[in-house]
């Protein structure tokens, strides 16, 4: 049993401050440190709650080879989401992007390509000349495109990125870090999951000419559902994986190995340490009522707070006994209140290390109530302050 989904409901009147742990027994076993990988830099996070569970040289900056192609389609999939572009528009297919060099879809110069197909060529072929196609049709030319790909690299807080095309081909001043892709890819997987299942598909066929996925993993372990593979003389070899294993998803990232199948064994010795030695919760979920607190010179005499979204926690494994909850909620809460208004916080901790430091908010808007209602809760308020000044 869970014994977060069983916090009850209060009725506030002030602080409210609510504690509680799990007793139960729990073997202490020590979790071991991740093992030694043969890469340039790589970093394990999981998905939910970013914290990071191995790492290593994660902020370099590095040439990304095609792992660029994951910012090029989430910039695709971004316009995708706001109705700019449609899975069946199509896109012609320019000299620049019939002739850019390396691993390629095949579109031939001159043809109407629908950009699902472009995009499939570019997730499972890893294409350069669908990459272009798409940036030239997204934004007029690669340039601009590019721009694009720096404004959500910055907006996603990318802080070691910069993107010069959208094939990953090496140019000067092209690079990202480890710890940038895997944010990349969290935003990803979260904002378009319909979109993400590509990443799993093992094969493509695009005018007439079949090519397999590179990810080696998606053959390998069943869990694994994702994501890119890239490769320049300069980058060396480089996977972003990701795999969930009963509900726990984890995204590692590693540049610079020496072979193909070095990174995906040491991608996949990575995800086995993960899931091996630690674990995921979700110990609330999102935007439902956790408490009900008292609200003054509303319509309503409480008002229902909860969180945005669902509050996961990753913890060594066996530990889960000793994770700890505190709900604050502001003292005086008085109307109108917006949905969304921040109201408190809820802070998770383990063994007296917090974890998790939520904001509580309210989950539905209260209107300032009638001129009776006001005039009675400003009586009961100057009482209730007289009396705690006794």
């Amino acid at each position: 049993m869970n014994p977060f989904k069983k916090l009850p409901l209060f009725l506030f009147l002030g602080l409210l401050v609510v504690s509680f742990q799990v007793t139960a027994e729990s073997a202490e076993i020590a979790t071991p440190p991740a093992p030694t990988i043969d890469a340039t830099a790589y970093i394990l996070q999981d998905f939910h709650t970013g914290r990071v569970l191995a790492e290593n040289n994660a902020d370099a900056k590095l040439a990304p080879a095609s792992l660029t192609k994951i910012m090029t389609v989430y910039v695709v999939f971004r316009e995708l989401g706001n109705g700019h572009l449609h899975l069946e528009d199509t896109a012609s297919i320019s000299e620049k992007a019939w002739k850019t060099p390396g691993s390629r879809m095949f579109v031939e110069l001159g043809n109407q390509v629908k950009v699902e197909d472009l995009l499939r060529g570019v997730i499972i072929q890893s294409g350069n000349d669908a990459s272009v196609a798409l940036a030239e049709h997204v934004a007029g030319n690669e340039d601009t495109f590019a721009d694009m790909m720096n404004q959500h690299a910055a907006r996603l807080g990318m802080t070691n990125s910069h993107f010069k095309n959208s094939d990953g081909l090496p140019m000067d001043d092209h690079y990202t870090s480890a710890r940038d892709l895997a944010i990349l890819t969290a935003a990803l997987i979260k904002e378009f999951p319909d979109y993400y299942r590509w990443f799993s598909e093992k094969e493509f066929t695009f005018n007439k000419i079949t090519q397999h996925n590179r990810n080696q993993l998606l053959s390998r372990d069943e869990s694994v559902d994702g994501v890119k593979t890239g490769f320049t003389d300069d980058a060396g070899y480089c996977l972003v994986a990701s795999a969930i294993r009963e509900d726990m998803r984890l995204i590692s990232v590693v540049l610079g190995a020496k072979s193909p199948n070095a990174r995906a064994n040491e991608n996949q010795s990575l995800l086995n340490y993960g899931f091996r030695f630690f674990e995921s919760h979700r110990l609330y979920e999102g935007k439902k009522p956790l408490n009900e607190a008292r609200i003054w010179k509303g319509d309503s005499k409480t008002i229902p707070l909860g969180l945005a979204e669902d509050l996961y926690a990753t913890i060594p494994r066996r530990q889960y006994a000793d994770l700890k909850a505190v709900i604050n909620v502001d003292k005086k809460i008085i109307a109108p209140v917006k949905e969304g208004a921040k109201l408190g916080s809820v802070k998770v901790s383990l063994k007296d290390q917090q974890i998790a430091d939520k904001d509580l908010i309210a989950l539905k808007s209260v209107e300032e109530g009638n001129i009776f209602h006001r005039l009675t809760d400003s009586v009961l308020m100057m009482m209730e302050k007289s009396e705690d000044g006794k």
